[in-house]
């Protein structure tokens, strides 16, 4: 399980889409608060999935080859070829999908408009909800009854989060320093979104499916 977190939670912490638009949020107009409140919306967000999954699974993992099991398996392999699905759809339709985007200076005026409130709810609407799927799957097996299972699950939630609490931290102690580097980061995102975007969803979609196929034939 841990390592399956691990994979997840770095895909979450770097999913291109979230970072951007988080990058947005923080160089708005009082963007700390702003960043504030999408990181603590976020938070709530994932972990409410968490506890949910563990409340129904009553903090113990299923046996091996039960029904449950073999239904998360399902369910991480079914999420896996929808992620290598979605980076192929991407890579084909990367032309096309260039042309279409709106330039960030657009974006960015619309998003220094939003109050704080409307960041908070960016924060779970703006989760890259299949790999959210996929760590809420993985969590079934956690056995709450061992310690390194509560460590795993803090882990996995600090991980995941980790991009955004870092730019926060950065920009609340040196702002001006996270001005310029965030606008570069910006910048970078732009230009090579869905080559990131494809990066992370074929990665972890492949592990996913490795996983889950060895999980179900051994």
């Amino acid at each position: 399980m841990t390592l399956d977190l691990v994979i997840i939670g770095l895909g979450i912490a770097v999913f291109p889409l979230s970072v951007t638009a988080f990058v947005l949020v923080l160089s708005a107009d009082r963007g700390i608060w702003k960043g504030l409140a999408f990181i603590l919306s976020w938070l709530a967000c994932f972990v409410a999935v968490l506890v949910a999954v563990l409340i129904t699974t009553g903090g113990k993992p299923p046996a091996p080859k039960s029904p449950p099991s073999t239904a998360s398996s399902a369910v991480k392999l079914a999420i896996g070829l929808g992620l290598v699905a979605y980076g192929w759809y991407r890579h084909k339709a990367a032309t096309r999908t260039e042309r279409r985007e709106k330039p960030p200076g657009r974006m960015s005026a619309r998003l220094d408009r939003i109050s704080v409130w409307t960041a908070a709810g960016l924060g779970p609407l703006l989760q890259p909800w299949g790999l959210v799927a996929a760590g809420a799957a993985t969590v079934v097996s956690a056995d709450l009854s061992r310690s390194s299972s509560y460590a795993a699950l803090v882990a996995y939630c600090v991980l995941a989060t980790s991009s955004l609490l870092a730019m926060e931290l950065y920009a609340l102690f040196a702002p001006d320093s996270a001005r310029v580097r965030l606008g570069r980061l910006r910048t970078w995102l732009h230009t090579h979104q869905n080559q990131a975007l494809v990066g992370v969803t074929v990665v972890v979609g492949l592990f996913l499916v490795a996983r889950s196929i060895h999980q179900l034939t051994s």
